[in-house]
């Protein structure tokens, strides 16, 4: 599929098949990474705009939520990535809404001690935007709009991102893009 042929195939709702498993960038006491469980809905609207909803849990199960988030914005593409024909490397910039909700008294406790400045007391069920202000959780700056160097893969009907970094890492340079593809979206 050409850039026009995918940017075409992938308007429209996207869901998990099922909870997902990915590195995270936090080490347990032993040296390995902890895992980070998510399910994920996917909308991606004309004008290259998308939206992206990260529903996360502390079971590989998904049924202790954990905290959803929500990202919007834009994606610009940079054409063909090597994994397969047709698969494009895509950046996805959150220039218009990033927010966090707490699903866990445990998940809004941590909160409290690492992200206090900027924010108002971190509640279960209640939403903060951590747009454009710096949040330490995620490795945000105050005035940066976070982006992922990413890729796209459309096949059999499903939607292919790239896989998270074994080590972790995140997609926050072009030496960073994937280089591998993760569990596929279907369409809602």
């Amino acid at each position: 599929m050409t850039i026009e042929q995918t940017r075409q195939a992938i308007i429209g709702d996207w869901i998990s098949i099922a909870p997902e498993i990915r590195p995270s960038a936090q080490k347990a006491p032993d040296g390995t990474l902890k895992p980070f469980y998510l399910k994920r809905e996917f909308k991606v609207l004309v004008g290259d705009r998308f939206e992206l909803v990260i529903a996360n849990s502390a079971d590989p199960y998904g049924k202790v939520p954990l905290a959803k988030i929500l990202i919007r914005g834009h994606m610009h593409w940079k054409g063909e990535h090597p994994i397969a024909p047709g698969a494009q490397k895509v950046d996805f910039v959150a220039d218009e809404a990033y927010e966090v909700t707490p699903l866990l008294q445990a998940f809004a406790d941590v909160l409290n001690q690492v992200a206090v400045q900027g924010y108002a007391k971190w509640e279960v069920g209640q939403t903060q935007s951590i747009f454009g202000k710096s949040f330490t959780p995620f490795g945000l700056s105050a005035g940066k709009n976070f982006m992922e160097y990413d890729l796209v893969y459309v096949s059999h009907g499903l939607l292919f991102w790239g896989a998270r970094n074994v080590d972790g890492r995140g997609f926050d340079t072009e030496q960073n893009r994937p280089t591998n593809l993760q569990i596929p979206l279907a369409r809602k």
